[in-house]
Order: C-alpha cells, then sequence, then structure tokens
C-alpha cells in the first residue's frame, strides 16, 4: 500500500538516497513542478481486497497516530501491510519535508509512505502521481490551502483517490485536507471568510464552494471545517449550510456541517459510516428545513440549527443519521445564540404515544394486509433505559408477521442491541 501527501510548493530537484534507521527515503525529481519524496519499502504492498474503506477527518493538518492507527487497521485486517500517499500542495516552510509521512512510518502495518508535492492543476494528470495513488491503500491530504487541491477536481488524480476508496482503501486529510473530503467543499478560493462576515452576509463573496469532487459513502450531503473552536468557526458553518439549502446542493432539504478541533482532534469514519471522536471535540450541525433569510446582502436569520458535541469517544452514525441527542442554536439577523459550543441535549425527541402503523403492501403480513394498525413506542426514556416498540393486532382471529429489525449507534458509546417478546 502506499500513502500520497501532497502539499504546495515545489521542493528541491536533487536526487538523493538515504539509509536511515532501517527505513528507505528516496527523493526523484518528477514531471513539471511534481516532487515525489517516498519512505519505507521499495515495493508495494499490493493484494486483491482490502477491508475498508475508513477515512480520518483532521482539525489540524497533522496526522493523528491513533485516528490513523484504526484506518491503517480497519484497511489492512490482521496482518498485512499497506501503503499511504499524502498529497500536499506546497512544502512546510521549515522542518522535515515529510512530515505526515514521518508519523505514518511510525505506526504498525505501514509499508510505505510517499509524499508527492503538486503545485499546478496540470499535475493532477502526471500519470507517476497516480501510478503512486492507484497502488496506495490510503491517501492523505496535508493541511494547506484546500483551493489548490479543488483545482484536482476533473483530473486523472480525482479518478485515483476514488479508485482507491472503492477497493477497500481509505481517504484523509487534516485542515484544508479535512475540507477537500466534504462532498461540499469551502474551497477559500477568493480568500478567507470569518464567521462573522459569513452571518452578515451568507452571499459574502470570499464564500465560494466546489461540488461533486469526493462523495464518500455515507458522507453525503457534508460541508467539512476545521480548527473549529479555536477559530471560532460555528457561524461560518451555520451560513455554509443555510447556503447548501438556499443553493439546493444537498439532496433531500437537510445540510450538514462537521466541524472538528485543532490540536488533535481527528475524528474516524469506518466502512458502515460509524464515526468515532479522538483527541479534541468535533460538532455536528443539521440544517434541516430552508432559511427564513438567506440572500445577497443581508444578515443570515435561521433557527434552530441542531448541533451535536462529540467529545473524544463518542461516536455519530452517518449511515444512520440519528434524531436525538442535539441542541439547538438559531441565528437571527446575523447574530448567532450565546453559547454555540455547548448545550443541553434534548432528549424528547419524538413523540412517547407513538403513532398508528398503517400498512401498505400485501407482503406486510402472510395473510391479509392492513389488519396491524396500531403501533406505540417509547422515544428516548433516557440514559440506560430500553425503548421499546410495540405492535397490536387489531384484526380478529391470528396472523403471521415479518419483522425487520437493527439496531445502531447513533451518538452516544454504549453498545446497541434489539430483541423481540410476545405477550
Amino acid at each position: 500500500m502506499i500513502v500520497a501527501l501532497l502539499r504546495g510548493s515545489a521542493a528541491s530537484a536533487a536526487t538523493a538516497l538515504l539509509m536511515l534507521a532501517g527505513t528507505f527515503a528516496a527523493t526523484e525529481p518528477a514531471h513539471a513542478a511534481a516532487d515525489r519524496i517516498r519512505l519505507g519499502n521499495a515495493g508495494d504492498a499490493d493484494r486483491a481486497t482490502w477491508s475498508g474503506p475508513a477515512f480520518t477527518m483532521n482539525g489540524d493538518g497533522s496526522v493523528l497516530p491513533a485516528s490513523m492507527t484504526r484506518a491503517v487497521d480497519a484497511i489492512r485486517g490482521s496482518a498485512a501491510t499497506l501503503d499511504v500517499v499524502v498529497l500536499a500542495g506546497s512544502a512546510p516552510a521549515s522542518g522535515s519535508r515529510t512530515p505526515e509521512c514521518d508519523t505514518v512510518m511510525t505506526l504498525k502495518g505501514v509499508n510505505s509512505c510517499t509524499t508527492w508535492t503538486l503545485t499546478t492543476a496540470a499535475d493532477g494528470n502526471d500519470s507517476r502521481v497516480n501510478t503512486d495513488i492507484r497502488k496506495a491503500e490510503f491517501v492523505y491530504f496535508a493541511g494547506g490551502d484546500q483551493c489548490r487541491y479543488t483545482a484536482w477536481k476533473g483530473t486523472a488524480l480525482e479518478a485515483s483517490v476514488e479508485s482507491v476508496v472503492a477497493k477497500g482503501g481509505g481517504s484523509g486529510g487534516g485542515s484544508a485536507g479535512h475540507h477537500v473530503n466534504g462532498s461540499i467543499v469551502y474551497d477559500a478560493c477568493r480568500g478567507s471568510v470569518t464567521s462573522r462576515e459569513a452571518l452578515a452576509d451568507p452571499y459574502d463573496p470570499y464564500i465560494t464552494f466546489t461540488t461533486d469532487m469526493f462523495t464518500w459513502p455515507n458522507y453525503a450531503g457534508v460541508i467539512n471545517d476545521s480548527h473549529f473552536v479555536t477559530r471560532d468557526r460555528m457561524g461560518r458553518t451555520m451560513a455554509f449550510v443555510a447556503r447548501a439549502l438556499k443553493d439546493g446542493l444537498t439532496p433531500g432539504g437537510a445540510a450538514w456541517g462537521v466541524g472538528v478541533e485543532e490540536g488533535g482532534g481527528s475524528l474516524f469514519v469506518d466502512r458502515n459510516g460509524l464515526a468515532t471522536e479522538y483527541g479534541k471535540d468535533a460538532y455536528v450541525v443539521l440544517g434541516d428545513h430552508a432559511p427564513e433569510q438567506a440572500d445577497p446582502g443581508k444578515p443570515l436569520t435561521f433557527s434552530n440549527y441542531k448541533i451535536w458535541r462529540l467529545g473524544p469517544g463518542a461516536t455519530f452514525d452517518f449511515k444512520n443519521r440519528p434524531v436525538c441527542g442535539y441542541y439547538r442554536r438559531s441565528v437571527t439577523n446575523g447574530v448567532a445564540d450565546a453559547r454555540l459550543y455547548s448545550g443541553a441535549p434534548e432528549t424528547n425527541c419524538g413523540s412517547p404515544n407513538g403513532s398508528s402503523l398503517n400498512e401498505s403492501e400485501p407482503n406486510d403480513s402472510r395473510g391479509t394486509a392492513d389488519d396491524a394498525t396500531v403501533l406505540e413506542r417509547s422515544v428516548d426514556d433516557g440514559a440506560g433505559t430500553d425503548e421499546s416498540l410495540a405492535l397490536t393486532r387489531t384484526a380478529s382471529g391470528t396472523g403471521a408477521y415479518c419483522i425487520d429489525m437493527e439496531a445502531y449507534s447513533g451518538s452516544g458509546t454504549a453498545a446497541y442491541s434489539c430483541g423481540i417478546t410476545k405477550n
């Protein structure tokens, strides 16, 4: 497996071969401005099948060993090794030229890590870059400038990264690299916007989006943001969500923001869409209705954003997105509510008295359809309390029913299970 890292400025074209502590490092001149440095083994860890996909979404550009280890293990299984590629739009201003690969190579199960620094959009069609990516099992986008990354949309590089995920590998990144892994990318191609500016005008010229670049399984309709609490970016994520809804960028009338804090925050997402937070807090922000006001030159008004705060160890199911456990905050005439980053989770999410059940197909039961019309459920009775659903047959006589059940972890850490009893 190859790990590819991309950063933004061209590095030296000199060729060097170093042997240090048993690790192979090769620096080679590449086509045009592209620059390649490989650490680890020269040969790739080829295998027919892999066990992902898996993703890491980091609040700053650095690799977090704990979440990256989780991704590596999820993809490789128990015994194999894999290759990582790091993609960067510029070289580091100081220190190591391969800071992401330096961390990756300390992890168990990594065969090699290759850093590609690409400085032009045309580099996305470099055949050597794409060969390395397609042979890798994980691609990590370094921090930097996400506008450089979105310039690769439509190049061979886009399809190459998608091929890694499709074969059971993974993708991830930090800061700008976190942004580009969302299905809607705030690309910052005209400059960076603050929360105050975005709330004052959700159509501020600095707010531009790239869409339809990467849409990962279970992660549709998501706009990523980074350095979330430290740089006070909740407000601008709210504006991004409102814009996505107003402009019809997401399906189903809902848009989601995922903000991860810097300094060690990392959201790992497994093949089933279950995310686990590491290090620092992350926030999931849902807008599920049209904005009351989101127009060019006017301040934003949007009521009742639903916000989940994920501390270290907390989970969030992106495949079966939870309908409870959030707190609400609103924006009125460009002014957001106080205490955006904390709130008491709501627990009365739904009707405790349930609703009626109306069958619609003959195969809802083995006998006559529409003969079970009373459905009673409990909804979020509190932590540690079992939830229940009761179906009552209202027709006379007996009947046979097929019941499809699923238990999943929504936004907590406790295990879920389900069972059936007959009264």
